[in-house]
This record gives structure tokens, sequence and C-alpha cells, in this order.
């Protein structure tokens, strides 16, 4: 890691008692990805015992070799939609594996809903058989295109099975359900966090992986035209990485209710349109902005409503966007 990555996971760090997770056991599906291997880099900076389970399907082994060299960390390559056969025994299971970016979604659906189906319940089997605690990382796509924005826990959502994002949509949603049926029948101790646009170092800009602030990013650094879609004036709210993994930490740390859903996310809401001239400007960049087809059932708004993780959780993001960009920016 350089020293930018350092701070950053200090900064995690810092954020929690020291005894937090040291000495724990804690497996991380997904954890060569992009918030996986930073919740990968946390724990094991914390003195947790790291197993990270990864396909590397769209996760890079680049993200976690660095802990590879030391102890107190493994790495398993295998699917989780198939049940792992695992030996060592967990205090906590994050099951964070699943392609995520909107342009995947076309090209591995079922992928995306066995792994947040089939993979779901395999992660939930080896938190009950751990009797370990369990964080679901679910997310704002649950809710499709938002009618109720700020967008509470409470709202069930307004989305498209049949469309094209329904694979990762309905899996999530299925997903969340499963957590809730164990811990309806098994008591297992289930945390559900719904996460909203996140963005930081490591996360892809290249072909179907890239999201739009990487996209954006690396077109500005190259001076090549900006691509944004319809008329750039759908909103979202962006979380820098480090605020996203410290709410998912408190979550799953937190006493409170078995079963709860928080959103972890910033309520600083920004168009897209915007977003491109602040990446535009903040490096200087010759680019022009040209537009594309939005594409079908892309929201019109995301927006959190975190009421919820403050008062619960003690929790807020500390990061503006703008900082966050520039710390990006450094580590494409």
């Amino acid at each position: 890691m350089n020293r930018y990555f350092e701070a950053d996971i200090a900064q995690i760090v810092g954020a929690f008692p020291e005894s937090s997770f040291k000495g724990s056991s804690v497996l991380v599906t997904g954890g060569a990805g992009f918030l996986g291997s930073w919740m990968c880099d946390a724990l094991h900076a914390m003195g947790a015992e790291v197993t990270c389970l990864d396909n590397l399907s769209s996760g890079r082994i680049q993200n976690i070799s660095h802990l590879q060299n030391g102890k107190k960390f493994n790495f398993i390559n295998h699917d989780i939609s198939e049940l792992p056969v695992l030996d060592a025994s967990f205090d906590y299971v994050i099951h964070m594996a699943s392609r995520a970016g909107p342009f995947e979604f076309a090209q591995y659906p079922i992928e995306i809903l066995m792994t947040n189906t089939l993979g779901t319940k395999h992660a939930l089997e080896i938190a009950k058989n751990n009797n370990a605690r369990f964080l679901f990382t679910s997310t704002s796509e649950v809710y499709g295109d938002a009618l109720v924005v700020p967008t509470p826990e409470t709202y069930y959502g307004n989305v498209n099975s049949v469309g094209s994002r329904g694979c990762y949509d309905e899996a999530k949603r299925c997903g969340e359900a499963l957590c809730m049926a164990y811990v309806r029948e098994y008591n297992v101790t289930v945390r559900i966090v719904r996460i909203f646009n996140t963005y930081g170092p490591r996360i892809r800009a290249d072909g179907v992986y890239g999201r739009v602030i990487p996209r954006f990013l690396d077109q500005a650094q190259k001076n090549e035209p900006i691509t944004v879609f319809g008329d750039g004036l759908q909103t979202r709210s962006f979380t820098y990485v480090t605020d996203q993994i410290i709410g998912q930490l408190k979550l799953l740390l937190s006493d409170i209710s078995n079963g709860e859903v928080v959103n972890i996310g910033n309520n600083n809401e920004i168009t897209v349109l915007d977003l491109a001239n602040m990446i535009q400007d903040l490096v200087g960049s010759q680019s022009e902005i040209t537009f594309q087809e939005m594409p079908k059932d892309d929201p019109v708004r995301r927006n959190p409503d975190i009421r919820k993780a403050i008062d619960l959780l003690g929790w807020e993001p500390r990061i503006d966007l703008r900082t966050g960009l520039y710390k990006m920016s450094l580590n494409l």
C-alpha cells in the first residue's frame, strides 16, 4: 500500500476501540473486490485473522497481494455460489461477493443472481454453523427508481423485476429475505447494510466494470470525451470508501435489533452533469462532455435517508466529494 492507502486505513482503524476485532476470525466473501479488499485491509490492520474468499471474476488479486505476504490472512479462490469446505471457524461472516457494475448486468445476469441467492444462503450456512455474526451487503438498488427521496429503509421499492437491472435488484432483495429467514428460523445474528454509490481507490474503470466516477476520472485524465448518459440531470449521492467501511463495521458491531437494515451512504445529492464538470475542473482536463442514451430503468434520483445510521450507529459521512475525488485521482 502507498501512503495514501495507509492513511485511509489508519482513519478506519482509528474509528474503533483497539480491541474491536483483535483476535477474531473473519470470513469476507468477495474480499478481492473493491469494497471487499478495503474490508480485508481494515480488519487485518485491527488484528483480525482474515479469510478472503473470491473467485476473481471481478475482484483482482493485486488488491490483496500485499496481505498474502504476512500472517493472519488466507486467500481461497472459490465461487460462493458453490458451498465451500472450510477448515477454519469464524466469529464474523461478511458477505460482499457480487458483480455490481451496471454494465455487468447484461453480460453476467445468471452469475449475479446465483451469487446473491445461493451464495447468500451458503454464507448464511457458514455463519449458522459457526454461531458467527453475519453482515449482508445489500444495495440501494433494492429501492429501484425510488419515488420517495431521500429514501428511508422503510420504503419497499419501485423495481422492474424483468428489466435488465432485475438480476441484481431482485437478487439482493431475495438475499435480504434469506437473511431474515435465517434470523427467524435459526436465530442467526444478522445485520443488513444498504450501500449507496461508493467510490475510492481500487474501484475499476475498465470495460464493463467501470462505474461513473472511475470512468469520468479515467476519461478526464486521458483528455477523452466524458460520456454522460441522458441529459445528466439524474442525481446520485457518493460515499468515499473509508466512510462506507466505517459505517459497515459500526453496523456489524452494533447491538441493535437482530435483522436491522441500515442505509450507509452520503446524503449530499449531485447531478451527474455537475459531477462531470467537477472532475473536469479537478484534473484540469481538456475533455469535452458528450451525451449518450440513458440506460433503461436507470434511477432518476438516488439519495439516502441516513437518520437511522446517525441515531443508531452514531455514523455519518465525513469526506466531502471533492476531497474524495482528489484522493482517488492520485490512485487510479
